[in-house]
């Protein structure tokens, strides 16, 4: 695991504290998060039925269009646009959203390393593909976070409340109503760990 500037669990249980530790580090594993985050603080107060969550992401990476992995032709005559792959690990994707926008019936993958369009406007549709985004490392690490702070957080606590934006991530869950001022604590958590504090 890549290790994280910041990672701090607070409990007024001490013996919650190493266990969330580690349940938090185990999660992270199994969603391959460890690159993405750089800091991440949590807090515990069973006293409030509270857990609060702040994490800064580290740079994930850009996003990838088409012309980024593979290179588009288009053929009028034929009425076909040819793609020939140079990024053979995004071909699961960039099939998807092929088959979404044109049909299956209208793909076929002569070979492992082409794919070809059937359409009646090649010209256009391979200038809009050129720039169709394949993949979005920023949209599936939402998802992720997401899902992570799901899984680490105690049982029970249903009411969840979840921010993402830029680099920052923030999540509170409880198993009562949230209280304003417990997101507004976690956001200035946040703040802290902006500036490469722990607390």
């Amino acid at each position: 695991m890549d290790s994280l500037e910041v990672f701090a669990v607070e409990s007024a249980i001490a013996s919650e504290q190493e266990f969330y530790r580690k349940i938090i580090e185990d999660n992270m594993a199994s969603l391959r998060l460890a690159p993405a985050i750089g800091r991440i603080k949590v807090v515990l107060r069973p006293e409030d039925s509270l857990f609060q969550m702040a994490i800064i992401l580290r740079d994930v990476g850009t996003r990838d269009t088409t012309i980024d992995i593979a290179d588009v032709e288009a053929k009028p005559v034929a009425g076909e646009i040819i793609i020939s792959i140079k990024k053979e690990q995004y071909i699961p994707e960039l099939l998807g959203k092929l088959w979404e926008r044109y049909g299956r019936a209208n793909i076929s993958q002569p070979d492992r390393w082409t794919v070809a369009i059937s359409t009646d406007r090649p010209e256009e549709e391979a200038s809009f593909l050129k720039d169709m985004i394949v993949t979005d490392p920023r949209h599936r690490l939402h998802e992720n976070l997401v899902d992570f702070a799901i899984r680490i957080t105690p049982e029970g606590f249903r009411v969840r409340y979840h921010l993402y934006k830029g680099n920052k991530f923030i999540f509170v869950a409880s198993e009562e109503a949230l209280k304003h001022e417990w997101i507004e604590e976690t956001k200035t958590m946040l703040e802290k760990l902006m500036e490469g504090g722990k607390t």
